[in-house]
């Protein structure tokens, strides 16, 4: 049984956001352990309050993260299934 824990800040997504998340990355994985596993693939959202995380050393809260995130850019889009799941393969392999 897949289990996925995604930890955001509290109050950082909206219902369908959280919604939107839990079926991109059902997508996501399905590739991976197989379509008999969709109905036993579970994936967590969990909010932790603004403050309870870290950064080297420092605090941040909500907006700070929402100001990193521009900084920063992801590896890559919404990873959905299919040929897009191979990119993001190839993508992040040099990174393991």
């Amino acid at each position: 049984m897949p289990l996925i824990t995604n930890k955001v800040f509290e109050s950082e997504l909206t219902k369908d956001q959280a919604a939107e998340m839990i079926q991109d990355i059902t997508e996501a994985v399905i590739p991976y352990v197989g379509e008999g596993l969709r109905s036993n693939t579970w994936v967590l959202v969990e909010e932790v309050k603004s403050g309870s995380w870290g950064l080297a050393g420092e605090p941040l809260d909500f907006p700070t993260s929402a100001r990193s995130r521009k900084a920063h850019r992801p590896i890559s889009g919404h990873i959905r299934a299919g040929h897009e799941h191979k990119r993001f393969e190839e993508q992040s392999h040099g990174q393991r």
